[in-house]
């Protein structure tokens, strides 16, 4: 089963993260005690330090005594120092407490309720009970290097309520910071993976030939970087599936071709002798009459000589459109595969043929939509050109309409181009394709056909190697070619 990148980046965060916490918990919880111990074990050095460094008359001093006291305030430490007539030199807190107690040090018997903690060479740290308050106490007891007594002390009760108070505020705090972190980590590894996602949904486009999506990401980091490369292979993959693609159009349409090649030249020659009889029969007949003065009369010259333009003009085009067939069909046309928008091409010949098809009273009808397709220009140019010059010279009705649609099927398109009017035969649907096949030759010679167009359709669709077509309709004919999307 597939787990997603941001899962697991924020399953590890999560993890380290919640595994800190416990470890801050247990810390607080084993060593805070000890922790606040070492501090009350430190100012209580302090203190007798301080009152270890001044004589008699300097601890007699106001300076000495509000500056000790602060100290004492400052750490919760209660101070006192006798002279060795048991005469009170200084105190801080209760002093007749502290009296009663150091007067108990020294005259009463060790007590198995006080634990000496250190033994030092004049004074005792201990943990010692205070027989008046009940209370236990931290103490550093003994004399002063000048022979005085002393005792400093601060209370061990508030230790064990400060140590639960804190593992309790501990506690709450981090399922609080646990909360605020499991969802910074989330709204975190979601930026980081968005960009990877992103390549991976782009590199999942590539495997099926679609080079449309780019990455767009700024990261401004190495998957930057990344994403620019991948960019820049789908542009090469694009560029080179392309030139293959009409590589292999152009290896395969060869070697058919190479085998239709001399049958297609006689039966050129053949057809082409056959459609240029009439024109060349015509333009002979008019120009004898000319020559021998049949009419005399201008206006019948002028006619003669338009029937000669005319059908010297319906030779040319017919000689240029059995020119580029007899190229198709001959192999002699490369193709030039790339990959553009089926819209734009269809938009200027929609264009292009407008003031034809108002003349006619057409309506032109386009389903728009952008479409990408992988095809030759220009040969896809020239099929949907003759589709459309046929569609409008065919169309009929009391609603004359010429509509162009699209279908999609898999990776295919299918352009359709129908026109309203009379159905085709049957049995000429199959034969439209042929060279100079005309099912109506009366209406195809009125609009100056020559039976070549379809033909040179078909020619290109077999070149591009798609599917093209013809299909009656309940009111018309639709034509269709295919192109390939992928």
């Amino acid at each position: 089963m597939k787990r997603s990148l941001r899962n697991q980046l924020s399953v590890i965060f999560s993890g380290i993260f919640i595994a800190i916490i416990l470890v801050c918990i247990l810390c607080n919880v084993f060593l805070l005690k000890e922790f606040f111990l070492l501090s009350k074990y430190k100012n209580l050095k302090s203190a007798y330090e301080r009152l270890n460094a001044v004589n008699y008359q300097e601890m007699q001093e106001t300076s000495f005594i509000i500056s000790m006291r602060k100290f004492c305030e400052k750490n919760d430490i209660s101070a006192v120092v006798l002279d060795k007539d048991g005469e009170v030199m200084f105190f801080s807190g209760n002093a007749l407490s502290m009296k009663t107690q150091l007067y108990n040090y020294y005259l009463s018997p060790a007590r198995e309720s006080d634990v000496v903690l250190k033994q030092y060479d004049t004074y005792v740290l201990r943990n010692a009970l205070d027989e008046e308050s009940q209370w236990r106490y931290i103490e550093a007891i003994g004399a002063l290097d000048s022979g005085d007594y002393f005792l400093v002390r601060t209370s061990a009760e508030g230790i064990e309520n400060s140590v639960r108070l804190s593992n309790v505020f501990l506690v709450i705090i981090t399922l609080i910071g646990i909360i605020a972190g499991i969802i910074t980590i989330s709204i975190a590894t979601r930026k980081i993976t968005k960009p990877i996602q992103e390549l991976a949904q782009i590199s999942e486009k590539m495997t099926n030939l679609d080079f449309e999506a780019k990455y767009r990401g700024d990261a401004s980091n190495e998957i930057d970087a990344l994403g620019n490369n991948i960019n820049h292979l789908s542009e090469s993959l694009e560029k080179t599936i392309g030139e293959l693609k009409s590589a292999n159009a152009n290896l395969v349409k060869d070697l058919e071709n190479r085998e239709k090649a001399e049958e297609s030249r006689r039966e050129f020659v053949a057809n082409a002798s056959h459609e240029l009889k009439t024109p060349i029969a015509l333009i002979q007949g008019y120009a004898e009459g000319l020559k021998e003065g049949i009419s005399d009369d201008p206006e019948s010259r002028a006619y003669y000589c338009d029937v000669i333009m005319d059908e010297a003009g319906k030779m040319n085009e017919l000689v240029k459109k059995l020119m580029s067939l007899n190229e198709l069909e001959m192999g002699q046309n490369t193709l030039s595969i790339e990959r553009f928008d089926i819209k734009e091409l269809i938009d200027n010949q929609l264009q292009t043929m407008s003031l034809l098809a108002q003349n006619k009273g057409i309506t032109l009808k386009y389903e728009e939509g952008s479409e990408f397709v992988w095809s030759d220009v220009f040969k896809t140019e020239e099929v949907f050109r003759n589709y459309l010059s046929n569609a409008l010279n065919h169309c009929a009705g009391e609603n004359k309409e010429v509509v162009v649609s699209y279908e999609k099927k898999e990776d295919v398109l299918r352009i359709n181009v129908f026109n309203t009017g009379e159905n085709i035969p049957e049995e000429s649907l199959g034969r439209i394709w042929d060279k100079f096949y005309k099912v109506d030759k009366a209406r195809t010679r009125e609009y100056g056909g020559s039976g070549v167009g379809l033909s040179i359709v078909k020619a290109t669709m077999e070149l591009l190697g798609m599917e093209y077509g013809c299909e009656n309709k309940e009111n018309g004919v639709m034509f269709y070619f295919c192109l390939p999307q992928k």
